[in-house]
């Protein structure tokens, strides 16, 4: 059994393409409609890897993404990606946390809400 992907549901699918593709470096690996009303698109850093799936269904105007569940994305160095992600004017959520030497986070939120965490592993 492998893990294919995630679904987030999403209220602007461009506005979260860009975000996935700019900020955390994922890549667009395919994208189509799926109906008349909804079109997905889904990412991942290389081809073959885990997926986020993104659906937007223009008829639904509200999405419920809930507060406790955050994807998480290896980063080499907290301190840049945090920098690169100010000079971008992207707010940290939260963090940077250490809660032990070896590890290092931090959190922003994807344009529908998502907490995406960015770990530094020491």
């Amino acid at each position: 059994m492998s893990y294919l992907w995630t679904t987030i549901k999403v209220k602007d699918l461009e506005e979260s393409i860009d975000f996935y593709q700019e900020f955390v470096g994922l890549k667009l690996q395919r994208r189509f409609e799926a109906g008349p009303d909804r079109e997905i698109a889904f990412l991942a850093a290389v081809k073959g890897d885990t997926e986020i799936e993104l659906i937007n269904d223009q008829d639904k105007e509200e999405i419920n993404i809930g507060t406790d569940i955050s994807l998480g994305f290896a980063v080499d160095s907290v301190e840049k990606k945090m920098e690169f992600l100010k000079e971008k004017a992207i707010e940290i959520h939260s963090g940077p946390i250490s809660p032990n030497p070896q590890i290092e986070f931090f959190y922003v939120l994807d344009p529908n809400g998502v907490k995406i965490q960015f770990v530094e592993n020491k």
